[in-house]
């Protein structure tokens, strides 16, 4: 019963996005990147303004450049030459940023009054004053963020101490190096604004409306390191002059502008009767449509919020996967050493060595045997060579000897010769 009843509300919710969603019209001349080439030419962009501060957009057959992917500090802006006539519309914006590491640049997407003129090529924090609203898309604190910003006129953006604050809705989203392009919807009805980011929802609030005869724009800049910004779609659609927004204004307006006409007291009842009637259906389709806007909406927060979980159980899985691939490579290794020790072993088992071994010891001792009679012959060699220590000796006693002999013959005759007498 619950399933059944749960499929009961989704299918209460498509048939009536499905209504809504037939009851919109797209603005032709302010919307392009609808399934067909973007321009004709490729040089012009019917419906729209191309200028830039170093570097003017470039249009290509399925997407716009922004800004180029080297080099860097360049500033690209397309701006629509129609203002908006309707209070409610819908905006489809498809982008891509594709650049090195770090963040290099942002994007803004402008509803504002003379955008040309007070905007220009200006991003959030360079722009001085405007009026209207803008939607940046950027990277804060290195994380990347969708924040929307809103000004009378009277805040000069350029001088303010801290852009970052005056948001007054955001939410994170990596946009940087996705391969594919990122979409951002925004919604104004006369009940609430909402900004939808990859059909989730990123911020929305009841305490914002803006006014009409604002124009849209698109600006992105690059930094030193840049980023190079691509507009893929641009859709602008508003209610049909036939849907329920409509025709309760037109009736309004028709009743504001109907003369007072004299009537019978027959005709005057019946019409008493008849309004009554008329007003008793309107008062009981006005709570049957909020009862459905009531159910639409916490079926949509449900939504969000299941979507919300399925998007941080991707995320677990997803750090879940890359330890499992660090595992994987680390078990990888591991198997690979195992094989290697397998294949040592297999060649220590599968070899003799020992024959190895007993040709090194018998090498060994040959050079041992061969070292010893070496050292045999050499010490035979030099004791042979080596003079003989005998006959030295022999040959100082006979010096000492001859000494010790003619000097006892010299005393002798020395002592035998005649003496003189004075």
């Amino acid at each position: 019963m619950i399933l059944s009843s749960s499929i009961g509300r989704i299918l209460a919710l498509s048939s009536s996005l499905f209504a809504l969603s037939s009851a919109d019209t797209l603005v032709e001349r302010t919307s392009f990147g609808n399934g067909n080439r973007i321009s004709a030419d490729m040089s012009s962009l019917p419906g729209w303004q191309l200028s830039g501060d170093g570097f003017t957009p470039e249009i290509m057959s399925d997407r716009i450049i922004m800004t180029p992917p080297y080099p860097g500090r360049k500033r690209g802006a397309m701006w629509a030459l129609d203002p908006v006539s309707q209070s409610e519309w819908t905006v489809d914006f498809e982008f891509r940023v594709n650049g090195e590491d770090g963040p290099g640049g942002n994007i803004q997407l402008w509803y504002v009054k003379n955008g040309q003129v007070d905007v220009g090529s200006q991003d959030i924090y360079s722009v001085s004053r405007f009026d209207g609203l803008a939607i940046t898309i950027d990277s804060s604190q290195g994380r990347g963020m969708v924040r929307g910003f809103l000004n009378d006129g009277t805040t000069d953006y350029r001088t303010h101490r801290n852009v970052d604050s005056l948001a007054f809705g955001h939410c994170e989203y990596f946009y940087r190096n996705l391969g594919r392009p990122s979409q951002i919807i925004i919604k104004q009805t006369m009940f609430s604004f909402e900004v939808l980011i990859d059909k989730r929802s990123c911020f929305h609030t009841k305490k914002v409306f803006l006014p009409v005869g604002n124009t849209f724009g698109i600006t992105a800049s690059s930094t030193d390191y840049p980023d190079s910004f691509e507009v893929f779609k641009f859709a602008l659609s508003v209610p049909r002059p036939g849907s329920d927004s409509g025709a309760s204004q037109n009736q309004r307006s028709h009743q504001a502008q109907q003369p007072p006409v004299q009537r019978s007291n027959t005709n005057q009842q019946a019409s008493a009767d008849g309004l009554s009637g008329v007003q008793t259906q309107i008062k009981n389709i006005q709570d049957r449509l909020h009862t459905l806007s009531t159910s639409t909406e916490r079926l949509l927060n449900d939504l969000a919020l299941l979507s919300k979980k399925f998007d941080e159980r991707n995320q677990e899985l997803a750090r879940n996967s890359a330890n499992r691939d660090q595992v994987s490579s680390v078990d990888q290794r591991v198997m690979r050493l195992e094989r290697m020790i397998e294949r040592v072993q297999k060649d220590l088992a599968g070899k003799d060595y020992q024959r190895h071994f007993t040709k090194l010891e018998e090498a060994l001792r040959h050079s041992h045997s061969g070292l010893l009679e070496n050292l045999h012959d050499s010490s035979h060699r030099i004791l042979s060579s080596a003079p003989r220590m005998g006959f030295f000796i022999f040959l100082v006693v006979a010096l000492q000897l001859s000494l010790a002999g003619a000097y006892v013959f010299y005393k002798k005759r020395r002592a035998n010769m005649p003496k003189k007498f004075l």
